[in-house]
């Protein structure tokens, strides 16, 4: 009789320790629906979000219908031995870009915590926009994690809704003629050591870009002078710059027209 309890005993706890480990195992090598699209964060590493904790989604904030595009997801502080995520589009479809990411559903996860490199934890991905014109939000978390083999010291906090807009070329008017100004943000983003710069101006006209610090003083002027309507792209190099947050501005000026506009973006080494 003695030998039967033990014998029950010894089976309800290697059910326990199964279980237990089953918990843990799934959440180490993923989970999903825990963004701020239908969910409550990582909090099987910690009950709150934490702002040691930073994770930004960077990719093309304009994209044509139907086109896959990449983006990346970056997480920075906490104890960051290691990291991983969850990200979910409010439509179209999300795809990995290597094996470091998994699909489940509709929403990408990792497969194992991702081992930090030079202080960050970079994960890529392709979105690939619907068939018809809006605004798109993607959502995201990040876990930073110290792998000492539980929870404990962990933290993770919710990257900032990323919003984009889907547009269909062949509806602008004038065959292709380009009537609107518009300045992208910057990718990759983080970067290091180099970043496009994307803009489009509706006509011929004066441009000029430059980099400010974060304390607004003038770093490089990447360009000054006219260009013609439509798309361009310059590339800015960090050329030894320390760091930290950068703002990048534009002046446009036409005939008609005249714009201005500015946006942050982040040197991370």
């Amino acid at each position: 009789m003695k030998a039967l309890i033990l014998k029950s005993k010894f089976s309800f706890i290697i059910i326990v320790i199964v279980c237990i480990s089953t918990v843990i195992y799934a959440h180490s090598t993923g989970i999903t629906g825990r963004t701020l699209k239908n969910g409550t964060g990582c909090n099987c590493h910690a009950e709150n979000p934490s702002t040691n904790v930073t994770v930004v989604i960077s990719g093309p904030s304009q994209v044509q219908v139907n086109s896959t595009n990449l983006y990346t997801l970056t997480i920075t502080g906490g104890p960051l031995a290691g990291g991983g995520t969850n990200i979910a589009a409010s439509t179209g479809a999300l795809s990995i870009v290597s094996n470091d990411l998994q699909l489940i559903g509709d929403e990408l996860t990792h497969t194992l915590p991702k081992a930090a490199s030079n202080g960050s934890v970079i994960f890529q991905f392709n979105y690939t926009a619907p068939a018809v014109e809006g605004a798109i939000t993607l959502y995201a978390n990040g876990n930073s994690v110290n792998l000492n083999g539980n929870n404990t010291g962990d933290e993770w906090n919710f990257a900032p809704n990323f919003t984009l807009n889907v547009v269909n070329t062949t509806d602008v008017k004038n065959e292709g003629v380009v009537n609107s100004f518009s300045l992208e943000q910057n990718y990759p983003n983080p970067f290091n050591p180099s970043t496009n710069i994307s803009f489009t101006i509706p006509q011929t006209g004066n441009v000029k870009l430059n980099i400010y610090d974060a304390l607004g003083n003038l770093v490089e002027t990447l360009f000054d002078g006219y260009l013609n309507e439509g798309s361009h792209q310059v590339t800015f190099n960090s050329n030894g710059l320390t760091s930290g947050v950068y703002y990048y501005s534009i002046i446009y000026s036409s005939d008609s027209k005249t714009f201005t506009d500015t946006k942050k973006m982040i040197l991370l080494k």
